[in-house]
C-alpha cells in the first residue's frame, strides 16, 4: 500500500530499552512501524508532494539548527489521556519546529489542533489511566536518559498500518563553528 501521510521526527533509540514494553501496548504509533521519537512535524506533506525541491528546502533548514544533546527528564501527561518524556532541553526542538512549519506554512503542527508545540516522546496513550500510571511509575525510575540529536528522519507510511518507514534523513548542522559541514540528506525512497 502506498504511504499516505509523512512525518519528521527525532528518533531517541536510547528511550526504547525504558518505553518499548508500553508503546508496544500502549502507543499506536508503536504497532505502525515508528520508533520512539520526538515529533518535529506532523502531519507533514503528502507523500506525491516530495520531490528534490521539498527535500532540498528540508536539508538546508535542519542544516541550520546545530545539533544538539537532550535528555527526557520527568514525564509529563496531556490531560488523563496521553503520557510522555519531556526533553530538556526542549528549545532546540522547539526552533527544529518553527524552523520547519515556516520553510512550509500550510503544515502546522499536529494539523493545527493545538496552539503550543510542546517537545515529548509519547509512550502511551487512551488507555485507563490506572494502566498509564503504571507505565509513567516504571518508567519514571528509569530517568534521566540521554541522547544526542544529529539528526531529523522523514518517515512515510499510512495510519493504522504497520507501514511507516524511513524516506530520507536530515543531518542538523555542526554543535561547534570549527566542526566540518557534514553532508546532505540521504534518501532512502519514498
Amino acid at each position: 500500500m502506498e504511504p499516505t501521510q509523512t512525518a519528521l521526527i527525532v528518533p531517541i533509540p536510547g528511550a526504547e530499552e525504558a518505553v518499548g514494553r508500553f508503546r508496544d501496548s500502549l502507543d499506536p504509533a508503536a504497532s505502525w512501524g515508528v520508533p520512539a521519537h520526538v515529533t518535529v512535524l506532523y502531519p507533514f506533506l503528502a507523500p506525491q508532494q516530495i520531490d528534490e525541491q521539498v527535500l532540498t528546502v528540508l536539508s538546508e533548514t535542519i542544516a541550520g539548527i546545530p545539533r544538539f544533546d537532550v535528555a527526557l527528564t520527568h514525564v509529563g501527561w496531556f490531560g488523563d489521556t496521553v503520557v510522555w518524556l519531556a526533553p530538556q532541553p526542549d528549545r532546540p526542538f522547539v526552533n527544529l519546529t518553527t524552523a520547519v512549519w515556516q520553510r512550509f506554512p500550510g503544515t502546522a503542527p499536529y494539523g493545527g489542533e493545538h496552539t503550543n508545540v510542546v517537545p515529548h516522546l509519547t509512550f502511551g496513550q487512551d488507555a485507563p489511566k490506572p494502566t498509564l500510571s503504571q507505565a509513567a511509575e516504571t518508567v519514571s525510575a528509569q530517568l534521566p536518559i540521554g541522547a544526542a540529536v544529529d539528526m531529523v528522519r522523514l518517515i512515510a507510511g499510512t495510519p493504522g498500518l504497520r507501514s511507516w518507514r524511513a524516506v530520507c534523513e536530515f543531518p542538523l548542522g555542526p554543535q561547534e563553528a570549527t566542526e566540518e559541514p557534514r553532508g546532505r540528506a540521504e534518501r532512502t525512497g519514498l
